[in-house]
């Protein structure tokens, strides 16, 4: 795999480049932004210290950060605020190849959660639940079909879990969609697709939670993903 081969990942923030910057650096606002909750191996904070803080070589100067993996970030000023590009690494022929394009998903979903941090939440703690499984396209088995139709920042109302959701439409891609969702505490839905392993994903992001709330929504969903997946 060339460089021209390899796949980009672009999104403009309506925020500095140097506050996006310190979003990279900065592991409390990694946290925030990068992947989802969980206990397993250390958690979410081992992972962001192996991922942006083991091998890696950075230039705070020209706001470049390259991964041991070979994924690079670059930063740079646009008119209305700053744009995020992610360029991933050459597949090497090792085991992790077979991960690429979950990878690739993962890290467009990653994405567009920083710029939900920096634009709607900046320094605000999220709580998140997560939930994957195979089977049906996630749209078709959650009911968000139509919702998906909608465009870009636009308003959506739709029932999800049992629940009345309203929100906007947040991004969209061929594979996955971002909603935000009031009911929780200006959230943020990503709902994602492997199509080649019927792999389905969501990751549920919270702000101003309590536990008890917290426990329902996992409950709820926790029920209508296994339903529609037959968990």
């Amino acid at each position: 795999m060339g460089d021209t081969d390899r796949p980009v990942i672009e999104v403009t923030i309506a925020a500095p480049a140097d506050a996006v910057w310190h979003a990279l650096r900065d592991k409390d606002q990694l946290r925030r932004w990068h992947g989802w909750d969980y206990p397993e191996n250390g958690g979410l904070d081992a992972e962001i210290d192996t991922i942006f803080f083991s091998e890696l070589t950075e230039d705070p100067v020209a706001r470049r950060l390259a991964l041991g993996s070979g994924d690079t970030f670059t930063i740079e000023e646009v008119p209305g605020g700053s744009r995020l590009r992610i360029t991933r690494g050459a597949k090497t022929g090792g085991e992790w190849d077979e991960y690429y394009d979950d990878i690739t998903q993962g890290w467009t979903s990653f994405a567009q959660q920083l710029r939900f941090l920096l634009e709607r939440h900046d320094g605000d703690e999220r709580r998140t639940l997560f939930f994957t499984s195979t089977g049906q396209e996630p749209l078709e088995a959650l009911g968000l079909t139509g919702v998906a139709e909608n465009e870009v920042g636009k308003r959506y109302d739709a029932e999800l879990a049992g629940k009345a959701i309203g929100g906007e439409v947040w991004f969209r891609t061929e594979h996955q969609l971002g909603l935000t969702v009031e009911g929780w505490g200006d959230g943020l839905l990503v709902v994602a697709y492997n199509p080649a392993k019927s792999a389905a994903m969501a990751i549920l992001s919270t702000y101003g939670r309590s536990d008890a709330e917290l426990a329902a929504l996992g409950e709820g969903w926790g029920a209508a993903w296994s339903n529609n997946y037959q968990l």
